[in-house]
């Protein structure tokens, strides 16, 4: 009797790991069911057809009972992580360079390039056209870590 209780609860144990931190590997999901089975089968030999029949209901009502309990959001949250990350590895250039800005092209934009504003250099693109090395630039605005510049006329 007591091994049967144990297979069930390590059945229900490997359910839970495959529902909810193991989902799709059905590692959790075959370790539950050989346990699941191993219960059945002492069940059914040790004590009888009838005994056999209340561990198959026991299994499948404790595993629905699991099943809705482990997918319900609320359940898991408690454990999840809730710090939420606002760092950049870099500095964003909009931090730094201001629209109107002016620099002068580092080397050819075609479209993309380099380009030095206030001192230091930024990876930017060209708004419309070609930009050759040496040409004065503008800041219009800003592509993830890139500047979007014009040239001045």
């Amino acid at each position: 009797m007591v091994y049967i209780v144990l297979l069930v609860i390590l059945g229900i144990l490997f359910l839970v790991a495959e529902l909810v931190l193991l989902p799709g590997v059905s590692l959790g999901t075959v370790l539950s069911l050989v346990c699941y089975g191993g219960a059945i089968y002492l069940a059914f030999d040790g004590f009888g057809t009838t005994a056999g029949i209340v561990a198959i209901l026991v299994v499948l009502l404790l595993s629905a009972i699991t099943t809705v309990v482990s997918l319900r959001a609320k359940t898991w949250q408690r454990l999840s992580l809730k710090q939420e990350i606002d760092s950049t590895s870099m500095v964003k250039p909009e931090d730094k360079v201001a629209l109107g800005a002016r620099g002068v092209a580092v080397s050819r934009l075609s479209p993309m390039g380099k380009v030095e504003v206030d001192g230091k250099c930024y990876e930017a693109k060209s708004a419309d056209v070609y930009i050759d090395q040496r040409q004065t630039v503008e800041v219009v605005g800003f592509d993830n870590f890139s500047l979007i510049v014009k040239r001045v006329e």
